[in-house]
């Protein structure tokens, strides 16, 4: 017997509106269906919208979509970026601020090394992962104290984007003037309306601004098909190189687009000569985001051509390869995406996987443009109508290519709220395309005058979709909102109204987070790595780590007045705490360490032993298997030393019987057999310098954990 799907699965959560946003939506579906139906509703309303002037009709759909999307911030984000993706733009954004890629890790760099930062050991500076377009861009909404304003205003620019966008197509099907600024103001409603949209311009993620690109190097690209010019190719270029600043993979379909558009178009009036003249400009167009790209890429992994995510992937997941763009066995990361890659990548990431993380990703989508699933057919009408037209083709190929290109990557990205968002940069796209369908009457020069039915068309559209956010895509975004304990893990206004930004005192307060989140929003790139500086005003916020890391970041910053932050949902708590002085012996936690330095043949993972380890969890080295035997394998961690001297050093590890390890620090080297069970290994001396020096664990066989070392002065009670 076949097992069907749940009946959720397939057709979603109903239910009545709840809150104030989605009980506003059903209000407005209401009154908007309702004019619809009437002739003199109908005529307010073009009156009102269709008619106005083009500076009216910008001002106000633009205007409004902002205060969507700041809406969204303070309604569903609750103030400010929840997913962990979303946090480091932010942290990266404020790095720029300051003028850099990296920012100093401080000592230890176990109090600011983690997840989504990359550490550059020599340096001792980490910088964030995601590509630096778009943390430039919301750099400039930290250089002026609002960064979360920096969305909203994004959403302004795409609903004028997506205007000129659907102009742009109507205009290539020969639809009259009047008619296609009809159509492009349609394009700009529904993306007023986008749920999705709302929350790509809400948050700290580059989906939005990624769409903006999408949409001005087409509606550039339609331009030069209209009216062939360098200036033409040039904003397309120039739209294609800030995509590929903050999206590279989302660059190609546009690139693909922007290439074939200028080399094969069918215009008798432009040489061969011109072609390449246009391509060339846009090439050179392009260099700008470009060289942005590279120069990061070579600041964070030494390379030009280097990938700060591929790097960071293969220093702190596992197995080797897992984040390859690709096919085959080994691909998907068993810490970042371990629940994904056990359920859908059993077998690795062939054709099938291939297939149903697609068919997943469009599953989520087909409500990402009009807020409910029924619709996303009227956004591939015009495909099929019109598909003897190049603006389809054009249109078309975009979404397809964007399908396509992200196709090669094994896990699908999908979650409430944010929908399938490695697709969400072609909204612009869709909310044209669905334009062109409710429009369909008025898509031909000599189409007779429009029946009143085709005049209700847009409303009714725009009408359900509000309805449908109201009752059933809601859900999606009361999840967002609700997720992780309903709040960000870090909310500086609470340290503020505790007194902490005091500028004036000599060093600053120390804030311990207890989440990479809470990190991410709350550390500041521009201090000092040695000291709480207080010129820069504000608290240092460090990871707090439960062992001795806190104590000996305490020591090196001044032992200033220090707090915890602890994230308890809509209600956080800030209270006064300071690392306890170590007694004899400094305990760090091996798991406290990930990232490690660098792992080879293997990977290294925190895995939990509650009960049993001493700080309920282990750092776990687990060699890759080699014609069906695990190998050998190694992982780098840092070993703190707050002064330069003497010390001995006892590690505490577990490996099962038959797997054999060694752990070396500075001199020292302990051998052992795995006893199924964790064993103290003897003390031994080392001679460490200040600073950080290497702990260098090593597995054979099998898996072997770390869980803890205890440094301890030579001579110290």
């Amino acid at each position: 017997m076949v097992e069907l799907p749940p009946l959720r699965a397939v057709v979603g959560t109903w239910g009545p509106p709840e809150g104030a946003a989605a009980t506003c939506a059903l209000v407005f579906g209401i009154l908007l269906l309702g004019a619809s139906l009437t002739a003199r509703g109908r005529v307010v309303l073009e009156r009102a919208v269709l008619d106005s002037s083009r500076r009216a009709f910008l001002w106000g759909a633009c205007g409004l979509a902002a205060a969507l999307s700041l809406g969204y911030v303070a309604f569903y984000l609750r103030g400010g970026p929840r997913i962990i993706d979303a946090t480091t733009y932010l942290l990266e954004a404020r790095g720029l601020a300051a003028g850099s890629f990296r920012f100093p890790a401080g000592f230890p760099s176990a109090s600011t090394r983690g997840r989504f930062l990359l550490y550059d050991e020599a340096g001792g500076a980490l910088g964030g992962i995601f590509p630096p377009g778009y943390p430039l861009l919301l750099s400039l909404g930290v250089r002026a104290g609002a960064p979360m304003v920096v969305g909203p205003l994004l959403a302004a620019a795409l609903v004028a984007a997506t205007r000129a966008l659907g102009v742009a197509a109507a205009t290539e099907l020969g639809v009259p003037a009047p008619r296609r600024e009809r159509i492009g103001r349609a394009a700009a409603l529904f993306s007023v309306t986008s749920a999705c949209a709302r929350y790509h311009t809400a948050d700290t993620m580059s989906h939005g601004a990624s769409a903006l690109y999408v949409a001005c190097g087409l509606v550039a690209l339609l331009g030069w098909r209209q009216r062939p010019s360098r200036a033409a190719a040039a904003c397309a270029g120039l739209a294609l190189g800030a995509l590929v600043a903050t999206r590279p993979v989302s660059a190609l379909p546009l690139g693909v687009v922007v290439t074939a558009t200028l080399v094969l178009a069918r215009r008798g009036d432009v040489t061969p000569r011109a072609r390449l003249a246009a391509l060339a400009v846009a090439a050179v167009a392009v260099l700008p985001g470009l060289a942005l790209l590279l120069a990061w890429q070579r600041e964070l992994t030494g390379s030009l051509g280097g990938s700060p995510q591929l790097l960071y992937y293969a220093r702190s997941d596992g197995p080797s390869g897992c984040f390859r763009y690709g096919f085959g066995r080994g691909v998907g990361c068993l810490f970042e995406h371990g629940d994904f890659v056990r359920h859908n990548l059993a077998a690795g990431y062939g054709p099938l996987a291939v297939l149903g993380t697609t068919a997943r990703r469009l599953k989520m989508h087909l409500a990402d443009a009009a807020n409910l699933e029924l619709l996303f057919p009227l956004v591939l009408a015009p495909l099929f109508t019109e598909r003897r037209r190049p603006v389809a083709r054009l249109l078309g190929a975009s979404l397809g290519l964007q399908v396509l290109a992200y196709a090669p990557f094994y896990f699908d990205g999908n979650y409430p709220g944010g929908g399938a968002r490695f697709f969400a940069d072609t909204l612009p796209v869709e909310h044209a395309l669905l334009a062109l369908t409710v429009s369909s009457a008025w898509l031909r020069p000599g189409a007779p005058a429009v029946s009143a039915a085709a005049r209700a068309a847009p409303w009714l559209v725009l009408a359900v979709s509000l309805v449908a956010f109201s009752v059933h895509a809601r859900f999606d975004h009361d999840a967002l909102a609700d997720r992780e304990g309903g709040a960000p893990f870090y909310v500086p206004d609470l340290a503020s109204r505790q007194g902490l930004d005091h500028a004036h005192e000599r060093t600053r307060a120390l804030v311990f987070v207890d989440t990479d989140h809470g990190f991410a929003l709350g550390h500041i790139p521009t201090q000092s790595p040695a000291s709480a500086d207080a010129r820069s005003g504000g608290p240092v916020v460090l990871r707090r780590r439960d062992d001795d890391h806190d104590w000996l970041a305490f020591v090196a910053r001044g032992r200033p007045e220090s707090w915890v932050y602890r994230h308890e949902g809509g209600s956080p708590r800030l209270s006064p705490w300071a690392p306890t002085p170590p007694v004899g012996a400094l305990r760090f936690e091996a798991e406290a360490d990930w990232p490690p330095l660098a792992q080879d043949g293997g990977y290294a993972l925190p895995s939990w032993m509650a009960g049993a380890a001493s700080g309920d969890r282990v750092l776990t080295l687990t060699p890759t298997a080699h014609e069906g035997r695990p190998r050998r394998a190694t992982m780098v961690l840092a070993l703190p030393a707050p002064s330069a001297g003497a010390f001995t050093l006892a590690p505490r590890v577990l490996a099962a019987p038959g797997v054999t390890g060694h752990v070396r620090a500075a001199g020292a080297e302990w051998a052992f057999a795995g006893q199924g069970r964790l064993v103290d290994l003897p003390a031994k001396r080392v001679d460490l310098p200040s600073g950080e020096s290497h702990l260098v664990v090593e597995a054979d066989g099998g898996d072997v954990a770390l869980d803890r070392v205890l440094l301890a002065p030579i001579g110290a009670p």
